[in-house]
């Protein structure tokens, strides 16, 4: 995928590789991977590809900077438009919305769709011990689906765009990455338009999804994680099959786009800075506010330009009002609002009515951000876990997203981690939960991982934080920026002009900021680190059903079914067994079986393996997994666990 070209909508990439011949197709993967690294020269809007000394590609986006007609993309050899060179430019551009023409308040991301810092998605398993769910849809349904909005009939086209994805996903997971090319990909794209015209807006976002993810994973990618690409398919999958089952709710099938209504008037004071840096070369800055009422809103500005983007991003000016304030202000002041417009995950949006004016900023110790502090981490972490069986992606992910602060003592270092105690609100002598710190990115040309090993540098320091929980780590916290703890010397020395807060993603921690060694406690003879209580999700034997689940997506079918040969001399179904994890055994068990199944005709010979029975066997084993993961991180959390 080139950055440098423009994003081209699903349709007209479907198009093009389905107006190919039987032989080009099985040139279009090389031929994508060679446009991908050929110099596009940039003439106003219109970009220009030459492929070779007789055809150039031209493409020419509409007013949206999005290729939204196949009569925008040219190519000037004979066989256009049902030619290589055409398909292969568009094969390289990256992948936008099907909805980008109609424009939107928001920023965008790397492949042209509203951005999002993570597409991870939640779904809820069957109980840990119940039945292995190989059969039919519906089991999956009554486990999964729990939303209250009353259930709404399909009609027969959305009954049909549903069976149609569901096929088209369940063959790309048959391949795996390897054999998911740009062929499968497109038929995986013409069934998520199909999905797009009948209204079934959830699953065609995530079949979207699934071929960003695809094609990540298939150049290589820094940023490309597998994790991700099987949340994606899983949800894929998921979503299609209780569209197939039941009568879905309003949540299974989704909205066409991020919508911004109107705010009215709002004073929001400012709390941090993220960085934000894409796999597909976009970068940029969010800065989280929060409202008087303690309502969580972010001012977004993501667009081309990768880590240096990111990092000049940060005192960029803030596309918000009368622009007379930049991110770094806006991190350590605020804004009065009117007019505001918001979208459903607290985007504030810089239309023609908005207008705002600058703000002094609050200290954390005052305001709606003391507030953050003072309530329990578990109680604030429980709410963010808590998400309803079936629940729409997105508002799962903007619950788990939401950040949140406490007050730490840091215990010492494990690897990348910082190990830390909270301190009980109200209670600063009293030790609570013992946590881990991550980074929230390890990109080099960001200041978190240098400024981790700063803190680290200084066990027993005190300090402010506000971060978001990691919901697929045992008890992990990823911080976004750090403050002194009121009342203490133990705690940092930052300069005036950062007005009470390091965002550690940008400002950069130094030796004068931190306590001399002589004002912290004493750190305690026995190591303290030896209470840190163990990661369940790494040592229980689920470990060995999430590899097969992992293999399935990277590998293929017949990746998973080599271990069915072997009769488990490994002993992974012994040993899943043995942790208490029946249904995880059994679950792997039916997954390696029916990636092995072949049907025979009269004569013996092998057909074709089903897709779809293999598809819902993976289905149930995903599900599965993610359900029974959340449960343990669930019960990191609670105060016991650091106990025992």
């Amino acid at each position: 995928m080139n950055a440098e070209l423009p994003p081209v909508t699903p349709d007209v990439v479907a198009a093009a590789v389905e107006g190919l011949t039987t032989r080009l197709r099985k040139k279009l993967d090389a031929a994508i991977e060679s446009y991908a690294a050929v110099p596009v020269v940039t003439d106003g809007a219109v970009r220009r590809v030459r492929c070779g000394e007789d055809a150039e590609v031209t493409l020419t986006p509409g007013p949206s900077g999005t290729v939204t007609d196949a009569g925008q993309v040219v190519c000037s050899c004979l066989l256009a438009p049902r030619c290589l060179h055409r398909a292969a430019v568009l094969g390289a551009c990256p992948l936008a919305d099907a909805d980008t023409e109609a424009g939107t308040e928001a920023g965008t991301d790397g492949d042209g769709a509203p951005w999002k810092t993570s597409d991870a998605v939640a779904a809820a398993a069957p109980a840990p011990d119940s039945p292995s769910a190989t059969g039919p849809a519906a089991p999956l349904a009554a486990e999964t689906v729990a939303e209250p909005e009353e259930s709404v009939p399909l009609n027969d086209a959305q009954l049909a765009a549903a069976s149609e994805l569901w096929t088209a996903a369940a063959a790309v997971l048959a391949a795996g990455v390897p054999a998911a090319g740009a062929v499968p990909q497109a038929e995986l794209l013409r069934a998520a338009h199909t999905a797009r015209l009948a209204g079934l807006h959830r699953a065609e976002a995530a079949a979207l999804r699934v071929v960003r993810g695809l094609r990540g994973a298939r150049a290589r990618h820094d940023g490309h994680r597998l994790a991700d690409l099987i949340a994606n398919m899983r949800e894929l999958l998921l979503t299609t099959a209780l569209l197939a089952a039941t009568d879905p709710n309003q949540a299974l099938i989704g909205t066409a786009r991020r919508s911004y209504r109107p705010g009215g008037g709002l004073r929001v004071h400012g709390v941090c800075r993220e960085p934000v840096i894409t796999a597909t070369g976009y970068g940029g800055v969010v800065t989280h506010v929060i409202s008087e009422d303690g309502r969580w809103f972010s001012v977004a500005d993501v667009k081309p330009g990768g880590p240096g983007r990111a990092q000049g991003a940060a005192t960029a000016t803030v596309a918000l009002g009368s622009g007379s304030l930049d991110h770094a202000q806006l991190a350590r002041g605020g804004l009065l609002i009117s007019g505001a417009t918001v979208s459903s995950d607290g985007r504030l949006g810089s239309g023609k009515g908005v207008r705002a004016t600058p703000l002094t900023g609050h200290a954390w110790t005052s305001g709606p951000l003391a507030a953050l502090f003072a309530r329990p981490l578990t109680e604030a972490v429980a709410e963010r876990l808590a998400v309803t069986p079936g629940a729409d992606p997105e508002r799962a992910e903007q619950a788990t997203r939401e950040l949140v602060g406490c007050d730490l003592v840091l215990v010492g270092a494990v690897g990348e981690h910082l190990i830390a105690r909270e301190l009980s609100p109200g209670r600063p002598d009293t030790e609570g939960l013992l946590i881990r710190l991550a980074p929230s990115s390890g990109h080099p040309g960001l200041a978190h991982t240098a400024n981790f090993r700063r803190l680290a540098s200084r066990p027993e320091l005190r300090l402010r934080v506000i971060g978001r929980l990691d919901p697929d780590r045992a008890a992990t916290l990823r911080p976004l920026a750090v403050a002194p703890l009121p009342d203490t010397e133990a705690t940092l020395r930052l300069p005036a002009d950062w007005q009470g807060h390091a965002d550690l993603g940008y400002d950069r921690l130094e030796g004068a900021h931190l306590p001399p060694t002589d004002v912290l406690p004493a750190v305690p003879t026995m190591d303290g680190l030896s209470d840190v209580p163990p990661d369940p999700l790494a040592e229980a034997p689920l470990w060995r059903l999430r590899q097969l689940i992992e293999v399935a997506v990277a590998g293929g079918r017949r990746a998973v079914a080599e271990p069915a040969r072997d009769g488990d001399r490994s002993g992974g179904g012994a040993a899943m067994r043995r942790g208490g994890f029946h249904t995880a055994a059994d679950l792997a068990a039916d997954l390696t079986a029916e990636a092995d199944r072949r049907t025979r005709d009269v004569f013996g010979r092998t057909g074709e393996a089903d897709p779809d029975r293999y598809a819902r066997t993976w289905l149930a084993a995903a599900v599965y997994l993610t359900g029974v993961e959340r449960a343990l991180v669930q019960a990191t959390w609670q105060p016991e666990s650091a106990s025992s």
